[in-house]
């Protein structure tokens, strides 16, 4: 998990999980496709996968999912396992660090059980080779002893499914990525679907919400239900000590202004990298290491938590020799557009 430095109510708005999320995730996250809302293509797809295997009387391909933080992977990966009828192991790559531990888990799993490993793409190389076998033939290599006497066993798995989840699908290996049958990404959601998700939480969490007040919600909320449900249950807060217990928009828009989330859903840190990137670098271009120390934030926290919403926004591009503020940004900051032109003149 990426943590930052930052002080607490800097983080109310970014998708990597806190710990406050992991109290109350696991009650408001839905357990069957039916309560599950976006990603439509994706579970289509992904029914049919299920039900043909199903039907086969074999265990699911191995899946796939990648995406920015905080879209539902870990959900889907346990409704996979609630549709398929079977048990699921959860884990994480950097926390399979030695193949014993990948052994003893693997050994465990019953027929077309479903192994779960968040953040795979931080798999040790060791690890991920001791799983090409175990996800291709269902075996794994045991070395037995050390030094000349040393030798190998192989021991027979139960056919499972492997399921992956991952924000950066290019530090995968391409023999990682080949032993997936099923490669599915997960997008940022739309205003009115995530409505629909604060609409189900706030029956969840016994809080009621207007129209109004659950938009006003979704429409800062980055594309991503983990933040809207964050931002719900610190609205509840307010409504709670501020009003009578409803979430209306008057509530919804003091709740938002005091944790620093703008019309348009960015936070401090996203400010933050706009303006550095305009006023400290001409708009760029400019190298995600330098930027991270102009604000000083981990350029793999900027890369991984705030640059994927800032691109899908408009307000910033990646490029080959670094990143650079878009028009969008520019007229944000109320700086002449023609600064702009310039920059781009100057980097083509």
């Amino acid at each position: 998990m990426i943590e930052s430095t930052k002080n607490p109510i800097d983080k109310i708005n970014t998708p990597e999980k806190l710990e406050e999320d992991f109290l109350t995730e696991k009650s408001l996250r839905p357990s069957m496709f039916d309560d599950f809302v976006g990603q439509q293509e994706t579970i289509q797809n992904l029914k049919v996968y299920i039900q043909a295997a199903k039907q086969r009387g074999e265990a699911l391909d191995h899946v796939l999912l990648f995406g920015p933080p905080g879209l539902g992977k870990t959900t889907l990966a346990n409704i996979i396992a609630h549709e398929l009828a079977a048990n699921i192991k959860l884990s994480s790559g950097p926390v399979l660090d030695r193949p014993g531990d990948l052994a003893g888990i693997l050994t465990n799993l019953a027929e077309h059980d479903v192994f779960f490993i968040d953040e795979i793409h931080r798999l040790s190389s060791v690890v991920e080779e001791y799983l090409y076998s175990a996800m291709e033939d269902y075996t794994i290599d045991i070395m037995l002893d050390k030094g000349p006497s040393a030798r190998s066993i192989q021991l027979n798995l139960n056919p499972f499914t492997l399921v992956g989840a991952t924000t950066r699908l290019g530090n995968l290996t391409s023999p990682m990525r080949d032993r997936f049958g099923v490669v599915l990404r997960l997008d940022f959601y739309s205003d009115e679907e995530l409505l629909k998700i604060i609409n189900r939480s706030s029956k969840i969490l016994g809080v009621k919400i207007d129209k109004e007040g659950g938009y006003e919600i979704s429409r800062r909320s980055r594309g991503t239900p983990r933040v809207a449900n964050r931002i719900l249950r610190r609205a509840r807060d307010f409504a709670q000590v501020k009003s009578n217990g409803k979430i209306d928009l008057a509530i919804a828009k003091e709740a938002m202004s005091r944790l620093g989330i703008d019309e348009t859903g960015l936070d401090d840190m996203d400010r933050r990298i706009l303006d550095a990137l305009v006023h400290k670098f001409g708009g760029g271009p400019v190298g995600l290491d330098s930027l991270g120390v102009a604000i000083s934030e981990d350029a793999r926290t900027i890369e991984e938590v705030y640059e994927p919403y800032l691109i899908k926004e408009g307000f910033v591009q990646r490029t080959s020799r670094g990143r650079i503020a878009m028009e969008k940004t520019f007229k944000r900051l109320n700086v002449p557009v023609e600064k702009f032109i310039k920059q781009q003149k100057l980097f083509n």
